[in-house]
């Protein structure tokens, strides 16, 4: 199934979203946003998928914004766009399934912000990130006010927010945004191991999991400490945990279904 600006493929229990407008590095348009809200909305529903992996086809993630579109919208229009973008940045976290980006080449502004917004990235080892927001006069959108300072500690996050300097993948590692690197040609096949290995796992725990730890940043102790215990009373309900039990006695390997 595919999508003019997004392309959608299923590798068994892995739903693979790839933005596709390689001519122009990927960066955003209309029709990718509303491609990828409504596939991470089928995805939610759809039991079969258990992870999404978020990549970019050519020779980049993604650009961001469209900068050969800029200077000609109005303040109505960036309000209108943002706003589908936000709701895209939302969905990501509501969505109860890990989310993979893979990133090779550039990721810039918004782009790198989307992956930001994923639960974990995984980076060729040589690509290149950036901020490059100020650069145009403009501040940062898609999210990454909000998710780069929590990674990274805020005196950090405003220098590559000023400065908009290129940042490799490397450092970004060493800082603990990226979870993974690898050479670019192990990049898709690595990346694909690491879905599958989780698309095997405890689905359902996974899914609360990311919810209880994206909650942790605005949410006092005691808040958190309620939920797991609202939580833990669903969690020792599922077949999953029954099957972890009884394979833990049985001294083999469990086989989870995410229900």
């Amino acid at each position: 199934m595919t999508n003019e600006h997004l392309l959608i493929e299923k590798l068994g229990p892995v739903l693979s979203l790839t933005l596709n407008r390689p001519e122009s590095l990927n960066a955003f348009s209309p029709e990718m946003i509303l491609g990828l809200k409504d596939a991470l909305r089928n995805a939610q529903n759809d039991e079969d998928v258990q992870v999404i992996i978020l990549s970019g086809s050519g020779r980049s993630f993604s650009a961001g914004g469209d900068v050969k579109n800029m200077g000609q919208a109005k303040g109505v229009q960036v309000y209108e766009h943002i706003g589908k973008l936000n709701e895209l940045i939302l969905l990501m976290k509501e969505t109860e399934k890990p989310i993979i980006a893979a990133v090779h080449g550039f990721a810039a502004g918004a782009g790198f912000n989307l992956a930001l917004a994923c639960d974990l990235i995984v980076a060729a080892d040589d690509s290149k990130f950036a901020l490059s927001f100020s650069q145009v006069g403009l501040i940062s959108d898609g999210g990454g006010s909000y998710h780069l300072p929590r990674l990274i500690g805020p005196h950090l996050a405003k220098q590559f927010f000023f400065t908009a300097e290129p940042i490799t993948a490397e450092r970004l590692y060493q800082l603990g945004v990226i979870n993974f690197l690898f050479p670019l040609e192990k990049l898709q096949e690595e990346t694909t191991k690491l879905a599958l290995k989780l698309a095997h796992g405890a689905g359902k725990a996974f899914g609360k999991q990311k919810k209880l730890v994206d909650q942790a940043f605005t949410s006092t102790l005691e808040e958190i400490l309620e939920q797991e215990r609202l939580i833990q009373v669903l969690m020792v309900e599922t077949e999953d945990h029954q099957e972890g039990i009884t394979a833990f006695k049985e001294k083999r390997k469990p086989v989870f279904k995410g229900k």
